[in-house]
């Protein structure tokens, strides 16, 4: 059986891939190339997919990995139904979210008002005070 998968090319830091149709049994690095059907940059983002010989493939029953599957949507390349394509309305889930910033109390800063009632308070108590002695 026939995989389509990204081969990594390029030095190191600025990796760069081809889609390779490889046999699916073995491993990556040392399955046999059937052939090369585009390449990948994922730094700028380009595509170029051979968009004829890659529909060859997979008519023929090449399975392409979930992320090729995605550079093959967006080249215009019709996929066939038994094609498990990716979920894209993933939701990603927070770990601990009660312990991030946003979502801790706020702090309200403290009103002058009230402090200087506070003063005023003890001034009267202490005139009363006076009065009764």
């Amino acid at each position: 059986m026939l995989a389509i998968r990204l081969q990594r090319l390029g030095r190191k830091g600025y990796a760069t891939y081809r889609l390779a149709v490889q046999e699916s049994q073995r491993h990556p690095s040392s399955g046999r190339v059937v052939a090369y059907v585009g390449s990948y940059n994922p730094h700028t983002k380009a595509a170029h997919v051979q968009v004829e010989l890659a529909q060859k493939y997979l008519d023929n029953g090449a399975q392409p990995t979930s992320r090729v599957v995605k550079l093959l949507q967006d080249a215009g390349v019709k996929l066939p139904k038994w094609v498990s394509q990716p979920e894209t309305g993933k939701q990603k889930t927070v770990r601990h979210a009660e312990k991030l910033r946003k979502n801790q109390p706020k702090e309200e800063a403290p009103a002058e008002e009230p402090e200087a009632a506070a003063e005023e308070a003890p001034a009267e108590e202490t005139a009363e005070t006076t009065e009764e002695k």
